[in-house]
């Protein structure tokens, strides 16, 4: 990967400046209920402009709640979210969804398998799926082209989407979600899947994006403390919809935060900035 993002594509629309410049998310007591019951609680959570958080939790912990708040898809219904500046509910969230990168299970789910990769890319920049009468213009195509190549995946420009591996499928997806040159990346579990093999050459493509000082504030979702790459600083540790502990990553990530996480004794080792855990 180069060191620089490719400036953005003409075909987003124009970013409206965020009345914080360093403060990307802000929730504020945030929370959401749905049929009685708490999906999410009480959370205050701040990221900033260079921050790149990671978000640990088992199944229903809130972590996909918390990230719909973050993209604009999720209004909450106890307390406040800002996002970029603009409050959630009271902004016109499709203007404030062009400055978000996002990959999810249920996008991924809705690329066409008969599309070519290059063109999976480039729609981000209508905010469309699936390549229909709109135009792009060579600074799109040409981003597109160079996302994919950051992202070792230049060479499945003409492939079919539906032909790649889960891995190459999961690279093409971060490059779609990049194409807008975002003020903010969320990744939904994006080594969900994932063989060792295709799990490693991620987590390092992540990292070089992480240490990119041009490269967006980030929030990844994970279960797994092996899934996180070196270059994220924060940690955020949610059970059953509340905060256990959030903080910077190393202080964060230790044994007796991630015990109480997930409800059972763990031991956490680091080495060369990866992190590792098994029952104690």
């Amino acid at each position: 990967m180069t060191g620089d993002l490719i400036p953005g594509a003409t075909g987003a629309a124009p970013a409206a400046a965020p009345v914080d410049p360093d403060l990307v998310v802000s929730l504020d007591g945030g929370g959401v209920r749905r049929s009685g019951t708490a999906l999410l609680h009480d959370v205050h959570w701040r990221v900033e402009l260079d921050e790149r958080w990671v978000v640990l939790g088992p199944n229903g912990a809130g972590k996909t709640t918390l990230l719909n708040l973050a993209s604009g898809r999720l209004h909450p219904t106890v307390g406040t979210a800002h996002v970029l500046g603009e409050r959630i509910g009271r902004t016109d969230v499709n203007e404030l969804r062009t400055r978000i990168g996002l990959t999810t299970a249920a996008l991924a789910e809705r690329l066409p398998a008969e599309e070519r990769v290059s063109d999976v890319v480039v729609t981000a920049a209508w905010s469309v799926v699936g390549r229909w009468r709109e135009s792009y213009d060579r600074t799109d195509e040409a981003r597109a082209r160079a996302l994919l190549g950051q992202l070792g995946v230049g060479g499945l420009t003409d492939r079919k989407y539906g032909t790649l591996s889960e891995g190459e499928r999961k690279r093409v997806q971060i490059a779609r979600a990049l194409m807008t040159d975002p003020e903010l990346l969320l990744l939904d579990e994006p080594a969900a899947g994932l063989d060792l093999g295709g799990r490693e050459d991620l987590v390092a493509r992540l990292s070089e994006l992480a240490y990119d000082p041009d490269a967006p504030a980030m929030v990844l979702v994970t279960h797994h403390v092996e899934e996180i790459p070196p270059g994220f600083t924060h940690a955020l540790l949610l059970r059953e919809g509340g905060v256990v502990a959030q903080g910077l990553i190393g202080e964060t990530l230790t044994g007796d935060n991630l015990s109480k996480t997930f409800g059972l004794p763990l031991v956490v080792e680091r080495r060369a900035d990866r992190y590792t855990a098994r029952a104690a």
